[in-house]
């Protein structure tokens, strides 16, 4: 069972949550919270696996919460789950810590499998914030290469995985251009992460393009 805890302040956000996901048997909802603060205390009793957690709520917003949940409860994952698609709440998020970044108008189907995919120690993003990633770090400057010495414990072959993560590519896609098992994929992806002192897919993301990994692919080029 996936144990997951939900934080909206809209009461029928919540009901209309709890009825999605206790329609899939490998999900239990261990609590939830209104509050961003509220979400806090009940995660550091609970320990849930998956935190869905909205981004505008009083007394603590969603952002401050996970940024909170990433030290307090390390091993609850946070899935933010939202109405809205700016930049600073989404850079703001995955800064804080969150391991994904859907929108609310996902379907059904979709919010189940990324609750099981974040659980399972993965991260996403909705396609939409994807693209928004990449074209916000394709505005910035190549900066200079503060973590070089990070980066030299890199193997050739990692170095061109990460730049893959880093446009967005998943594990399948990335084996198919090297032409190899995806399992092959997820284990440099492992060393990637373990070498980079990195916590999952989404802080590979950003680590790339702020440290100058690759410059994001324009739209034709996909």
């Amino acid at each position: 069972m996936t144990s997951v805890l939900i934080a909206d302040d809209d009461d029928l956000m919540r009901a209309g949550l709890i009825e999605l996901l206790t329609a899939d048997p490998d999900i239990e909802i261990v609590g939830q919270a209104a509050t961003g603060r509220e979400a806090v205390h009940r995660a550091r009793g609970l320990a849930p696996e998956v935190v869905l957690m909205d981004v505008r709520m009083p007394d603590l917003d969603g952002i401050g919460a996970t940024r909170e949940l990433s030290r307090a409860v390390p091993h609850s994952r946070v899935l933010i789950l939202t109405t809205f698609e700016q930049d600073d709440y989404i850079f703001g998020a995955l800064r804080a810590g969150a391991s994904g970044f859907l929108l609310k108008r996902t379907r059904p189907e979709e919010l189940i499998a990324a609750v099981h995919l974040v659980a399972a120690g993965d991260s996403l993003l909705s396609p939409s914030v994807t693209r928004r990633v990449i074209d916000r770090m394709s505005q910035q400057p190549t900066p200079d290469l503060t973590d070089q010495a990070k980066l030299d414990h890199l193997t050739p072959r990692e170095r061109e995985v990460l730049g893959l993560v880093a446009r967005g590519l998943s594990n399948r896609e990335i084996a198919a251009a090297f032409v190899v098992e995806e399992s092959t994929i997820r284990t440099h992806v492992k060393r990637i992460l373990m070498k980079l002192d990195l916590r999952d897919r989404v802080q590979a993301v950003i680590f790339a393009y702020e440290n100058g990994i690759n410059r994001p692919r324009t739209e034709t080029q996909r």
